[in-house]
């Protein structure tokens, strides 16, 4: 170790700009009486060091780093001694590598204090941040991440600014987006008629908002849809001029005691609801006190965030001409925020977009002239163990002891969508490989780059059924390759004729002379578990999902795979039935419901269609016509899809019948299961040279049950232990049968609490070693880290596909 007077170059890479670091090291540097320099380059940070105790110094590094950076690697080198004469900060230095990009982060306590003080140069100022939380990703054009790389580079700051910004003792040094009312972005309030309001347009959006009216608010990473939640009117016609569908509004309250008077809360619930990255978090609802049934119906859950910037804040507490100061509480309960997008396009960025598109849904805009660079939508998390109200550290048993994984802090907090105060921190994997593209599904599409030993996954793109998401694609494709200097030499898609994506990434692939890879969708699936948690050996992989393209041209989607990260195995599925008419079987339930009841009782189908209301409410007529198509394949393809049975049972039980959203039906099926039941159905399981899972006498078990008018929280919990047991008898059996210990969970159906903590605890009590999604979701958005995932493995070993 270097001793006395010795002399240092120290690179340290990871997530390190943009977080306050190089202000970190130079008062430590200070502090510590070392000399030299800090800069920013495309690789991280590098800093030229001499004086005593550098081993202190780096130690006091790794052990006192600022709390939003990440240190992935610190290396040493002896340098030659330049007798520096003090510590400085010098102008960032662009290289050859790459260094990590910091995500957006929500507002600090610091900031919003100071918001919030009359006394303070920023005072309502609706775009106050720091080193310590603002915009990241969505304004950062390139690297390094210097203001000019940003598009705050046409705001020059004012004097005072501009002393804060280059006074490394000083909490806004060298925070890109420093400004304030005299130098930054401002606030503007625009009606759907594009006439701009004179003066105070917060104001003007709060009176708007408690008037019953609806405003498209430009946020972080593009707009919102807000109006007062608690408002029933409001909800209602934000959802007949926006949503047509039952699909939950997230919901925006204004701090964690008014979520309390709505939803289960518990201690890591709340701890997710108030960290940097500020998702939208799944939280049960309270039935004493709740907001109107149109902001989420049939869920048990709603979707819920607390205000993440400067201006979210003021919507809540800005004091209103004539209020006293402090402001009393918070003017709404709560507001709803949906993405500010139509007809599943992308979050729109652009005032000018916002006005052409959404000047039929709303009322009026509340905009800002700070530009967004790359379109960022909300994160949706949930903490899948709840802690006791009383702050118990102590989790449900069997829910926290597997599956553990090196790359993220608390394998209980999953992600339904990755996006803001996520992307685009990468996922680690275990060792060095070439750069892949992973191009991901059409549903949820997502895409990684996989680079050196980084996966790199995109933002949440949307579902690939439009010219403006595949344009949002490649807008954000162009932006990671430029940020992480990546250059793909394979291109990764699913097996899907169909898709959008897959056909974009075979012409892609074709144009730029790439190797292509074709991996089947469930074995993605298990490849995205396995690449988060360093997997390359056979697992048992267990996925389940609505669809998916099977290697034998039918629908997948119950699947036991045997798989390692070069190959796998279909060693069993759900039993296939027939989609009398494809997709509309998916939109239309009660379809695959008749199917499933076909296949239970065959040509005495009609005698048992009574007890599920089917003939009254559709007519035997149609009824006839669905079940005659049943045999045609080219109108009924075979699925063996879990999401598909979970639809069928929702639909017999006449909770759900209709899917406006994807998986509608499931998820109210899953709200309405009874805690505390423990009986199950009997599936017919054949063992054979593939495992054949056959739900059709637990079909006539659960018509026998509606017959006996066993109310149907009953039926659905015991339809739910009844798939996990079945899951765990197979499971153990392919086990034994391969010798495997491993086994990785994976597929939408697996966002299903109740139906995940069940075959989680059986599996654990069996000795198997359980693994499942942590850093990314297990639904079709993680589907393109696996692909990636496995493509770069199956080249690295040689093989092809």
């Amino acid at each position: 170790m270097p001793g006395r007077t010795d002399c240092l170059t120290i690179s340290i890479q990871g997530t390190v700009q943009g977080v306050g670091f190089r202000p970190f090291i130079y008062n430590l540097a200070r502090r510590m009486q070392i000399r030299g320099f800090v800069s920013n380059t495309s690789d991280g940070v590098i800093i030229k060091a001499e004086g005593d105790n550098l081993t202190l110094f780096i130690d006091s590094i790794r052990q006192w780093a600022p709390p939003l950076s990440k240190i992935e690697k610190i290396e040493t080198a002896p340098a030659v001694p330049c007798n520096f004469a003090d510590f400085s900060i010098r102008q960032s230095d662009a290289s050859k590598g790459f260094t990590l990009v910091s995500p957006d982060i929500s507002i600090c306590s610091a900031c919003r204090n100071e918001m919030f003080d009359p006394g303070d140069l920023r005072y309502l100022y609706p775009f106050i941040n720091c080193t310590n939380c603002g915009p990241r990703y969505s304004i950062t054009k390139s690297v390094p991440y210097d203001r000019i790389n940003t598009t705050m580079q046409v705001f020059s700051m004012c004097r005072q600014c501009s002393s804060e910004y280059n006074d490394p003792c000083d909490r806004r040094f060298h925070a890109q987006p420093n400004a304030c009312a005299e130098c930054g972005p401002q606030v503007s309030l625009i009606s759907s008629h594009g006439d701009v309001s004179p003066s105070r347009p917060i104001e003007g959006a709060i009176s708007l908002l408690r008037q019953g009216k609806i405003v498209a608010v430009k946020g972080l990473g593009g707009f919102h849809i807000a109006c007062d939640a608690g408002n029933a009117e409001a909800v209602k016609m934000l959802r007949n001029r926006k949503r047509k569908s039952n699909k939950p509004f997230a919901v925006m309250f204004p701090d964690c005691s008014m979520v309390r008077e709505y939803c289960e809360v518990s201690h890591a619930e709340e701890e997710l609801l108030l960290s940097p990255q500020s998702p939208i978090v799944l939280l049960r609802k309270k039935h004493i006190k709740s907001l109107p049934e149109a902001v989420a119906p049939k869920a048990g859950y709603l979707g819920v965030m607390l205000p993440y910037t400067p201006l979210h804040y003021l919507l809540f507490y800005y004091p209103l001409a004539g209020h006293a100061l402090p402001v009393p509480g918070p003017l709404f309960s709560a507001l709803v925020m949906t993405s500010g997008n139509i007809s599943e396009e992308p979050i729109i960025i652009s005032d000018e977009e916002a006005i052409e598109k959404l000047s039929g849904i709303v009322d009026a805009f509340l905009v800002h002239n700070r530009g967004i660079f790359m379109r960022v939508d909300d994160t949706v998390a949930l903490v899948r163990s709840r802690e006791s109200e009383a702050g118990s550290q102590d989790h449900q048993p069997g829910t926290r002891i597997f599956g553990f994984s090196h790359l993220t802090p608390d394998p209980s907090v999953i992600l339904f969508r990755r996006s803001r105060g996520y992307v685009p921190a990468p996922i680690q994997l275990m060792e060095e490989g070439p750069d892949v593209l992973g191009c991901g599904a059409d549903m949820k599409n997502t895409f990684t780059l996989a680079r050196g030993r980084y996966a790199i996954l995109s933002q949440h793109i949307g579902d690939m059924e439009n010219y403006e998401t595949i344009r949002f694609f490649e807008e954000a494709l162009d932006n990671l390759r430029q940020v992480y200097k990546a250059e793909p030499q394979a291109i990764a898609y699913d097996l899907h004729p169909g898709y959008f994506s897959s056909g974009w990434a075979r012409e892609y692939g074709s144009r730029k002379g790439l190797r292509m890879f074709g991996i089947q969708h469930h074995y993605a699936h298990i490849g995205s578990v396995m690449a988060e948690h360093g997997l390359t050996e056979k697992v048992i992989g267990v996925a389940f999902d609505g669809t998916g393209y099977g290697e034998d041209g039918t629908l997948w989607g119950g699947e036991f795979l045997i798989a390692d990260a070069v190959g796998f195995t279909r060693a069993g599925h759900f039993r296939q039935i027939p989609l009398p008419g494809g997709e509309m079987a998916v939109r239309e339930p009660w379809r695959t419901a008749l199917s499933y009841l076909a296949d239970a009782y065959g040509d005495e189908v009609m005698r048992y269609l009574a007890p599920t209301e089917f003939a009254r409410r559709y007519g035997e007529e149609k009824i006839a016509a669905i079940l005659g198509i049943s045999g045609n394949r080219a109108f009924s393809p075979l699925s063996s899809g879990a999401g598909r049975l979970f639809d069928a049972v929702s639909a017999l039980l006449g909770i759900c019948d209709l899917n406006t959203y994807e998986g509608e039906a499931s998820v109210a099926l899953e709200a309405v299961a009874a805690e505390g039941i423990n009986d199950e159905y009997m599936p017919d399981i054949c063992f054979g040279s593939a495992v054949d899972v056959d739900f059709s006498h637990v079909i006539r078990g659960i018509v026998d049950d509606i017959r006996k008018k066993v109310d149907r929280s009953i039926i659905a919990a015991r339809f739910h232990n009844t798939v996990a047991a079945a899951t765990i008898r197979v499971v153990i059996k392919l086990s034994i049968m391969n010798n495997i210990t491993k086994v990785a969970l994976s597929g939408g159906v697996f966002q299903n609490q109740y139906l995940f903590r069940k075959v989680c605890e059986g599996l654990c009590a069996s000795g198997l070693t359980v693994f499942f999604n942590e850093s990314v979701p297990c639904n079709d958005a993680g589907i393109s880290l696996g692909q990636a995932y496995l493509a770069r493995e199956i080249m690295k070993a040689g093989r092809h596909i």
